[in-house]
């Protein structure tokens, strides 16, 4: 082994050391943050004892969040409805819990009648064109707030070639204990008798029955004309004004003529003035001047003239 080479090479590697200590030394030393110690030891940062949530609190908070984002997705839709029922005269009434329809119950015994009352009837198809003919089937009437007055099946005189089970809900086997025309036209025509009458193309419902009713104690809500604007002024759908305006899904199976009667009445009490302001236009309060009895309003006799004989 060459001494001189080894040397050399010694030298050389002992000033590239002295160069790499002298840069290190002129370095800015890093301070110690305060996790370390000073010996270099990492500390352990301590967690901060945060308040406990309760489970309840949290699902609170989650379905704000929840709530939050369907009603961004959905204020579009929803803002035009809220404007809409927020210019109207009325308010819709809210929602009540109404007991659950007792079907083919006749007459309530509990359920009182008021001024106001509510029909819907169900149709079923009838002779060789069923599509359009059509007899009564079942017949159902509510108060002004909602509750059942009176649900009958009803007989009909012709034969069913169509019960439209679909639309109507009606079975051959609810002929059964079905009351005949004659004893449902009768118990409706005392229920109608002297009362104000509501209904959604009423006139329809009366025809089945081969009713009549004064026009002026008719409140017909697909005749109403703020109504008519959603169907382009002509006559509404009686699911699509329960959807708009009161936020109700009916009719969607088959039909309950109790159903549809309540959301009728709720149409019209929620605009209620709206329809006596409209009804007044057509039939003026009728004022009645009472005559005061003297003794000078009894008639005189016309003296008969006298002829001269000549």
């Amino acid at each position: 082994m060459d001494l001189k080479n080894l040397s050399s090479n010694w030298k050389k590697l002992q000033g590239t050391l002295q160069k790499k200590d002298n840069v290190s030394a002129s370095a800015p030393k890093r301070k110690p943050s305060e996790r370390e110690s000073q010996n270099g030891a990492v500390k352990k940062r301590k967690r901060e004892d945060k308040p406990k949530t309760k489970k309840s609190d949290r699902h609170t908070h989650s379905t704000k969040k929840k709530r939050m984002s369907e009603g961004g997705e959905t204020c579009g839709a929803s803002d035009s409805a809220s404007r809409r029922n927020s210019a109207a005269v009325g308010t819709a009434p809210e929602k009540e819990d109404l007991p659950m329809a007792k079907i083919n119950e006749g007459r309530s015994p509990s359920a009182e009648l008021g001024n106001y009352v509510a029909i819907d009837c169900e149709m079923v198809g009838v002779g060789p064109n069923p599509d359009h003919d059509s007899a009564l089937a079942r017949v159902s009437i509510v108060n002004f707030h909602g509750e059942q007055v009176y649900d009958s099946f009803v007989r009909p005189k012709e034969m069913v070639t169509d019960w439209r089970t679909h639309v109507s809900g009606i079975l051959p086997k609810h002929m059964v204990e079905a009351r005949s025309f004659e004893q449902a036209q009768k118990d409706v025509s005392d229920i109608l008798e002297g009362r104000v009458l509501v209904g959604h193309a009423v006139g329809n419902d009366l025809d089945a029955l081969l009713l009549g009713h004064p026009k002026r104690d008719i409140r017909d809500t697909s005749k109403y004309p703020p109504y008519r604007k959603i169907a382009g002024g002509g006559s509404p759908r009686l699911k699509v004004l329960a959807s708009e305006y009161l936020g109700l899904n009916i009719q969607t199976g088959s039909h309950s003529s109790v159903e549809d009667a309540r959301a009728t009445m709720m149409l019209y009490r929620r605009e209620k003035k709206g329809f006596e302001a409209e009804h007044s236009k057509k039939w003026p309060v009728r004022v009645v001047v009472e005559k005061q009895e003297t003794g000078g309003d009894q008639k005189k006799k016309k003296k008969k003239k006298k002829t001269r004989k000549r």
